[in-house]
């Protein structure tokens, strides 16, 4: 009887431990990645469980100091995947993705700086050319690895990434803004704020009158972004495409979402009802 080989021809135990990760962390990444063959799914596995792991690293509890020495060691163990270097299950996994799917040292060390610049500040109120490159660095980068992990890495590609990161991410901070204020956090950018006479301080612009308008203005550069990421998918292969659509399809319905609600209550957290989830997922064939 042939024994069928690991995806990617990965130790078993590894490709469990980062399984683990990636379904532990309780989001619907785990399932929409179900769209994917078993070694490009457990190569997106392996770039998830990274960018959750050094994300843990800048969001926990812990000393700048430490952070940086932490962050540090995985700048480190990033340079060694392409030497044909590990340390643990997460890495080892890695080096046969980076090699297969020819993923990039320099957008893994994006991530990282991405992740360094929420460890290093509690940013609150940055500049748009500021929350751009944190944006670049903590979307962007994750969807030029990712790209590469579904079987794309044309110029399109990276232009998909480019636009679906900076899309998907306004999306997060516009519907986490309530979380982000209880840890002192504001993404929005000052310009905006400015123009619309709301205050930099966290609580105070979540209780300001003018911020809905605010909102709405980031929500059309959001929209935006993921009408150029949706041009530039008919340039790509369609197949490697399908799993950027189930998350574009996804992030743009929470968005539009997000404008119906007005941000009214910036404490609500919008999500999709369960049939609208269902509903994506048959359309971008996660069934």
């Amino acid at each position: 009887m042939r024994i069928a080989r690991p995806p990617l021809g990965a130790d078993q135990s590894d490709l469990d431990a980062v399984e683990e990760i990636v379904r532990a962390a309780g989001t619907s990444f785990y399932q929409g990645m179900r769209v994917l063959p078993p070694d490009r799914r457990h190569a997106m596995y392996a770039i998830y469980a990274f960018c959750r792991i050094v994300d843990d690293i800048a969001d926990e509890e812990g000393t700048l100091p430490e952070k940086r020495r932490q962050l540090e060691v995985w700048r480190q163990y990033i340079a060694g995947l392409y030497r044909g270097e590990a340390e643990g299950p997460v890495t080892r996994v890695l080096v046969i993705a980076a090699k297969q799917f020819a993923l990039r040292l320099e957008d893994f060390i994006a991530v990282i700086d991405g992740m360094q610049m929420d460890a290093e500040t509690v940013i609150v109120a940055p500049d748009f050319a500021t929350l751009d490159l944190y944006c670049d660095r903590v979307a962007a980068a994750v969807g030029r690895l990712s790209v590469r992990a579904f079987g794309d890495s044309s110029p399109a590609a990276d232009r998909v990434a480019h636009a679906l990161g900076r899309a998907l991410q306004l999306t997060n901070i516009l519907r986490d803004l309530k979380e982000d204020a209880d840890r002192g956090r504001l993404y929005l950018p000052r310009e905006y704020l400015d123009d619309a006479a709301v205050p930099h301080d966290p609580a105070a612009a979540l209780a300001h009158p003018a911020l809905p308008r605010v909102c709405a203005r980031l929500a059309r550069v959001a929209q935006d972004h993921f009408r150029t990421a949706a041009a530039e998918m008919n340039h790509c292969d369609p197949r490697a495409m399908r799993p950027a659509r189930l998350m574009g399809a996804t992030y743009g319905a929470i968005l539009t979402r997000l404008e119906q609600s007005g941000w009214k209550d910036p404490a609500e957290r919008i999500s999709l009802p369960k049939w609208q989830k269902l509903w994506l997922a048959f359309r971008y064939g996660l069934f």
